[in-house]
C-alpha cells in the first residue's frame, strides 16, 4: 500500500522546551495517528502574539501521517498542548522513497 502523492502529510508543531512530548508522540504512534514523530533539537520562534514581539525557545516536532489523519492528530495535539494557539500545520509529502511511504500507510491505517 502507497500513501502516493497526495495522502502522505507532515505536521509541524512547535512546543516549549519544558513541554514533555514524550505522551503525545507515544500515543500518536500507538494509535496509528503518526507513523513516526520525531522531537527536533531547539529553535527559536520570533512572532508577535496580542501585539507584542516575542521570542521563545521551543522544540518542533515532525509528525509523519497521511492526510485523512490530520483531524485526529490536531484533536490530540490540542487536548495536551499548552499555548492557547499551538503551531499545526501541514505539508504535502509530493514525493519519496516508496518503501519508506509504503511503511508510513502500513502505519497509519485508518
Amino acid at each position: 500500500m502507497s500513501l502516493g502523492e497526495s495522502g502522505a502529510i507532515l505536521i509541524l508543531c512547535a512546543v516549549p522546551t519544558d513541554f514533555d512530548e514524550g505522551p503525545l508522540a507515544e500515543d500518536l504512534v500507538r494509535r496509528s495517528l503518526a507513523a513516526c514523530v520525531q522531537v527536533g533539537l531547539g529553535v527559536t520562534s520570533i512572532y508577535k502574539w496580542k501585539g507584542t514581539l516575542e521570542k521563545s525557545d521551543e522544540r518542533l516536532l515532525l509528525i509523519k501521517t497521511r492526510a485523512g489523519r490530520f483531524a485526529e492528530v490536531e484533536a490530540a495535539i490540542r487536548a495536551c498542548h499548552p499555548y492557547d494557539v499551538p503551531e499545526i500545520v501541514a505539508l504535502p509529502i509530493s514525493d519519496g522513497h516508496a518503501p519508506y511511504l509504503a511503511w508510513m500507510a502500513e502505519n497509519t491505517v485508518v
